[in-house]
């Protein structure tokens, strides 16, 4: 094989080394953020959601789905700000 195409082939196996490890980076980053969002809402709202649930399913069910929307969307925002900064460190 000539130079060249070894070139290459080392430069695909760095590329796919960093995507993987960006990848695991913010599957943990993103792991981490769930369980606290999980733990804040249980710690903060468990009292007040077992009322709204006791009392009324459909209005629990409305909060449900809100609670799960706006966890995607924090989470995503926070998840790519904070890939954000570790991509400009790497770089």
């Amino acid at each position: 094989m000539s130079k060249q195409v070894l070139r290459m082939r080392v430069l695909l196996l760095k590329i796919k080394s960093a995507s993987l490890r960006l990848f695991l980076a913010e599957l943990v980053i993103y792991a981490f953020f769930v369980l606290a969002y999980f733990f804040l809402v249980l710690h903060f709202l468990s009292g007040w959601l077992k009322q709204v649930f006791d009392e009324n399913k459909n209005l629990y069910a409305i909060l449900a789905l809100a609670l799960i929307i706006v966890q995607g969307v924090l989470l995503e925002m926070l998840t790519s700000a904070l890939l954000q900064v570790i991509r400009r460190d790497v770089r």
